[in-house]
């Protein structure tokens, strides 16, 4: 069996994962849309268990040790080694939050940056729809791909690029109890015990405060994220049995989805800037602790200046919604999972007609 399980991203980024690291389970499954036998070109990063030495680190206080070219995080017990033009990413812990921040550095440089959102290939039309969490992405992508015509990208990460197109991420998707009437079919089965919708919310808000202790431990991290009750994992394929797959579309309008305090539905037309400063912004914040931790570490260290990696992102972000129709649509929090899915597929058509996407 080979050393190494091979990873091309959209031909923006090779990575390759040492089967015997402890992360290499979770990489596997988070990135086996990209999974490929022999990616052409060299590697852009690699992930290892095993910590190199850091030859005369200087030290950020008691959190960081670090050269030019090297940097090792306390907190999170990991290490970022920069060899020439690859990233060595070596630790014990679950590396996809380590990780995803420098795919998304990467990718970038190569002119597609990574977003947050949920986005559907409409007839050939590129649909973006980025949203915080909880907004109701999962729910809206299965009312769309209802449609006909309609081609699944993404209901969480992705990538824009410079120049104007969508790429499509088809990770497993987090289905919880207030899917139950969107997904019928992946309930018919006996899996495993989930929480009553009502606690959901609740037992999601510790999850977020114990997941930078768990991913540091992957055995319990997996077993934790296989019997949590408040969401089971589903494949793109097990959710829209027999549903096409898009990879790579033209984008054609963006509407930033977003749950407020009031009972009525407001849709309004936006700048461009405006959409990409929001792009922007879920990303980095929708990204765990840990992760936004990586970019800060990398920036304070002089690894990936801050500046740059922000500024570089915000030019591909720009290119991609030049001339894009771009849209704020804002819908009442007390909205359930399924009535707020309809009422965002409803304005989005809406949208996408008054922009003469349709």
């Amino acid at each position: 069996m080979a050393r190494w399980i091979e990873f091309n991203i959209h031909d923006r980024v090779n990575m390759r994962v040492a089967r015997q690291a402890p992360t290499a389970r979770q990489m596997k499954e988070m990135f086996a849309p990209f999974i490929c036998d022999d990616p052409a070109g060299p590697h852009d990063i690699t992930v290892t268990g095993e910590l190199e030495p850091i030859v005369e680190g200087s030290y950020g206080e008691h959190e960081y040790e670090y050269t030019e070219d090297a940097l090792y995080m306390s907190d999170g017990k990991v290490q970022i080694v920069r060899h020439g033009g690859e990233l060595r990413v070596n630790g014990t812990r679950e590396m996809l939050t380590t990780v995803l921040p420098l795919v998304d550095r990467v990718a970038t440089t190569r002119g597609a940056a990574m977003m947050h959102a949920a986005y559907v290939d409409y007839q050939g039309h590129g649909v973006c729809m980025p949203a915080w969490g909880g907004v109701g992405k999962t729910s809206t992508v299965a009312k769309l791909l209802e449609l006909d015509g309609v081609g699944f990208m993404g209901d969480d990460w992705g990538f824009l690029t410079d120049d104007g197109r969508m790429l499509g991420y088809a990770k497993p998707m987090f289905i919880k109890p207030h899917h139950r009437t969107i997904y019928p079919h992946l309930f018919a089965e006996k899996r495993k015990p989930l929480v009553p919708s009502r606690l959901s919310r609740p037992i999601a808000k510790l999850t977020t405060v114990v997941h930078p202790l768990i991913t540091q431990y992957p055995r319990l991290a997996g077993v934790t994220r296989k019997w949590s009750p408040e969401h089971m994992m589903h494949t793109p394929q097990d959710a829209f049995p027999g549903a096409r797959i898009s990879t790579d579309v033209p984008l054609d309008i963006l509407i930033f989805v977003e749950r407020f305090n009031a009972s009525h539905v407001s849709l309004q037309e936006t700048e461009e800037s405006w959409m990409v400063s929001r792009l922007i912004g879920n990303f980095h914040t929708e990204m765990s602790l840990h992760s936004r931790e990586v970019v800060v570490a990398m920036g304070a260290t002089g690894l990936v200046p801050i500046e740059t990696f922000f500024d570089d992102k915000r030019t591909v972000f720009q290119r991609a919604v030049a001339g894009k129709p771009t849209y704020l649509l804002r819908v009442p929090a007390s909205f359930p999972a399924d009535q707020a899915s309809d009422v965002i597929v409803e304005h989005l058509q809406k949208a996408m007609a008054d922009a003469g996407v349709l």
